[in-house]
């Protein structure tokens, strides 16, 4: 069976993977020089199950209305001319709603998990380093409102069997010896024990490097300009100056710009750019970093300590390709990082980064099959690419490859929308 995969981030490079275990021809096609050059490049280095849940959720319109009037806001949002981006997030605000959330979560949680557990087992039988760390997540709050909404997300988490802590200003300083240099700062934490970290970047160049002398063909620098259907299938992928290539099975992986492939096709993929940056600082004192990642609920940024690094990302802006690297924004990250951590590293020496992440309106990813039986989707994770990539992965390899996957994935489908 030949596939071709389109797309070299995370996402794509792992499904390469589980394709060739199970026996198929697989080719991976990408229009930069190499993998995980473009979202997965520099990205906040979290595989955080237990921190999985859709933007969408209560309380977030109010929210966001007041965050754009805030000068280092979380979000923000510029009109990109197009009706899809009005439809979308109309569509997103439609999530935000009790049950919605809770469906939403039940759905992305239990692919999370299940894609930490065979990234351990990936790591372990590949024998992959990339600066791993398994020492949790923990979520800070500034204010007492956010620890007592805090216990909602717990209840859930616990409801669904992810272990959470909720601690006292004293109990995440045992988790976060950091953090006692900075005293009344914070109110409490949510403690996700299970959860890792690790060099997003540096795992997919290794694990394309184990998928090419397994046999898989890696073409950096092409551009897929459009597929070719016939009879309800996927006949061939023709790529830019003409070259036409032929595969059983596609599988769209490329982030924001799978929608731009299926559109012809007449699938509409509810998936959006939601640009995020991230800082990477050079540490200069260890014991004043954080052990592993800390999010930031106020600003919605995740600082994660790799060996002598720390990366720090976060933020939105809903504002359609835009790539320009804001550095108001950067400031943000740095402004976070030196009030939580401010022995740590210089900022000022932090290399800064931008990126597209695709998002669906309830931040659960497209995982599987459309209309065309042969067409299949791996996009739209958000800002969890990272978390649910391996889990991703293998549950398109074994829809493809007509096996029973390990979980439940029908929610995951284009057949929700």
């Amino acid at each position: 069976m030949q596939v071709i995969v389109i797309g070299a981030g995370v996402v794509g490079v792992a499904t390469a993977h589980y394709l060739r275990a199970a026996g198929c021809e697989v080719t991976v096609l990408e229009q930069l020089d190499g993998p995980a050059t473009e979202t997965s490049f520099a990205n906040a280095g979290q595989v955080s199950p237990g921190y999985a849940a859709p933007w969408a959720a209560p309380g977030i319109p109010w929210k966001a209305v007041k965050w754009l009037t805030q000068p280092h806001s979380p979000l923000k949002i510029r009109p990109d001319g197009s009706l899809f981006q009005l439809s979308w997030m109309a569509r997103m605000l439609a999530n935000c709603t009790h049950s919605a959330y809770e469906r939403n979560k039940g759905r992305m949680v239990p692919l999370a998990e299940y894609s930490r557990d065979c990234l351990r087992d990936l790591r372990e039988e590949l024998d992959l380093q990339y600066e791993q760390r398994s020492l949790g997540t923990l979520q800070v709050f500034r204010t007492a409102k956010q620890l007592e909404a805090a216990q909602r997300d717990s209840d859930i988490l616990s409801a669904i069997g992810v272990p959470n802590h909720l601690l006292d200003a004293q109990g995440l300083v045992e988790v976060e010896p950091a953090l006692a240099r900075v005293p009344g700062k914070l109110v409490g934490a949510l403690q996700l024990p299970n959860d890792e970290t690790g060099d997003c970047k540096m795992f997919t160049d290794k694990l394309a490097a184990r998928c090419e002398a397994a046999g898989v063909v890696f073409r950096y620098g092409v551009t897929v300009e459009r597929l070719i259907a016939a009879n309800q299938q996927i006949k061939q992928v023709q790529l830019k100056g003409g070259e036409v290539l032929n595969a059983d099975h596609v599988v769209l992986a490329a982030g924001c710009t799978s929608r731009a492939l299926a559109l012809p096709l007449g699938l509409d993929l509810p998936v959006y750019p939601v640009k995020g940056y991230s800082l990477t600082i050079p540490l200069k004192n260890a014991d004043a970093a954080p052990r592993s990642t800390v999010l930031d609920e106020s600003y919605k940024i995740a600082l994660t300590r790799f060996d002598s690094r720390l990366r720090v990302g976060g933020m939105a802006e809903v504002a359609g390709y835009d790539r320009h690297l804001d550095m108001g924004r950067v400031a943000t990250l740095a402004m976070v990082t030196n009030d939580l951590f401010p022995d740590a590293g210089d900022t000022s020496k932090g290399e800064p980064w931008t990126g597209l992440r695709p998002m669906t309106p309830d931040g659960t990813p497209l995982v599987g099959g459309t209309r065309y039986p042969n067409l299949w989707l791996n996009t739209g994770h958000g800002t969890l690419g990272w978390t649910m990539a391996c889990g991703s992965g293998r549950v398109l390899a074994d829809l493809i490859t007509k096996k029973t996957p390990e979980i439940e994935s029908s929610g995951l489908a284009l057949a929700r929308y």
